[in-house]
């Protein structure tokens, strides 16, 4: 995992295009190499081909839900070292639950603020715990 020279990479998946801007923004203003795919359907196999450090995954997305991805990654030991942060604008309770339920390792909800999402994916890949997440606003 990581680059040569240890560069934690990051994998956005996020089908809305500035959100997944301010997402560049804030990955490479951190130092991390990073790519972003924009469908669900392609992600699992951009996970498995890439092996991130960290995955910044929507809920919703085209063709594939997060949660469905979330659970593919989590079905496959050798992913079982990918940090799952899921994003999404239905920051309800229940989502939060299904999401760590499924194995994410942490839960942010839309809109967050840059501080509290650079909070997130350091704690993640400095090898934090799962948590509940925040519940940011911006």
């Amino acid at each position: 995992m990581g680059e040569p020279g240890g560069k934690k990479r990051v994998l956005v998946v996020e089908d809305e295009d500035n959100i997944a801007i301010a997402l560049d923004y804030l990955i490479t203003r951190e130092g991390y190499a990073h790519d972003r795919i924009s469908n669900g359907g392609e992600a699992l196999a951009r996970i498995r081909a890439t092996h991130p450090d960290l995955v910044l995954l929507d809920v919703m997305l085209p063709e594939v839900s997060g949660y469905e991805i979330c659970q593919g990654v989590r079905l496959d030991p050798s992913l079982s070292d990918v940090k799952i942060l899921m994003m999404t604008a239905r920051g309800s309770a229940i989502e939060r639950r299904k999401g760590l339920a499924l194995g994410a390792d942490g839960f942010i909800s839309k809109p967050f603020e840059l501080k509290e999402l650079r909070e997130e994916v350091r704690r993640l890949l400095d090898g934090g715990t799962a948590t509940s997440g925040g519940t940011g606003h911006a």
